[in-house]
């Protein structure tokens, strides 16, 4: 399943007991039309407020599914409008949206002036930012491994290293942009990571320094976090032979 969100409504993609995910719509949807009970696995769990531009998920079913093209257009009348299913396909039963994919892509939108039209989907940033400093300090995390300094405190991961392969900053008309890409995320590394580049981008910080903060591996050393109204998840890679993604999306 290949769909999309936006997150400002939502507790996040995974099922929550405080509040509705995004997961729990799209399980509710899918027991309505296929009267199943149908578990959903995505390939991430975007952060309460986190939006996606395009997100996999996968479902398994007792009996073959004949028409998964009609179930996408089915479920656009069962879902509430920040919500949408892109399409729905067959793949191998060993197919995983979570396990199987080998990168993901995710961007930061900020904005520097008020703009009624970004709101809860930009954040508004008040200061004067150097983007070229900003971007001299993203190089450096292509050529790094471990974010531990970037990653939410006792969550559980076995491991904080990741490869991060595009990390960079863009201006899209009256929005700046940063565009990071890796094999793995850990929690609230994209957002602990922006939050650390602005601190640079308004000189808190050098580039000296941000290289020490990585090295230093303490979640202390690093910036805030900034809100998740800008972050999005944007794309998941797969193999080839595991998923294709569909044209035009």
């Amino acid at each position: 399943m290949e769909l999309a969100y936006k997150g400002t409504n939502y507790h996040g993609w995974q099922i929550q007991s405080n509040g509705i995910s995004v997961q729990e719509e799209l399980e509710k949807a899918l027991n309505t039309i296929l009267h199943e009970r149908i578990a959903i696995t995505g390939a991430g769990r975007t952060d309460a407020g986190v939006h996606a531009k395009y997100m996999v998920a996968h479902f398994d079913l007792s009996e073959e599914l004949q028409e998964p093209k009609r179930l996408a257009v089915q479920l656009a009348g069962f879902l509430p409008p920040d919500i949408t299913v892109y399409s729905v396909k067959k793949v191998s039963d060993e197919a995983h949206a979570r396990f199987d994919a080998i990168a993901r892509k995710y961007e930061y939108h900020i904005t520097l002036g008020k703009n009624p039209f970004t709101r809860n989907l930009a954040t508004r940033i008040n200061l004067q930012l150097n983007f070229d400093a900003m971007n001299k300090a993203a190089a450096f995390l292509l050529t790094s491994e471990d974010f531990t300094s970037f990653s939410k405190l006792h969550s559980g991961t076995t491991t904080n290293l990741c490869t991060i392969t595009t990390a960079f900053w863009e201006q899209r008309g009256d929005r700046w942009v940063f565009t990071i890409q890796a094999n793995r995320f850990l929690r609230d590394m994209v957002r602990a990571i922006v939050g650390t580049l602005l601190d640079v981008g308004r000189g808190k910080l050098n580039l000296k320094e941000f290289v020490e903060i990585i090295e230093l591996k303490d979640r202390g050393k690093a910036g805030r976090s900034v809100p998740s109204e800008g972050l999005y998840l944007v794309d998941v890679l797969y193999p080839q032979e595991v998923f294709v993604k569909s044209e035009n999306l």
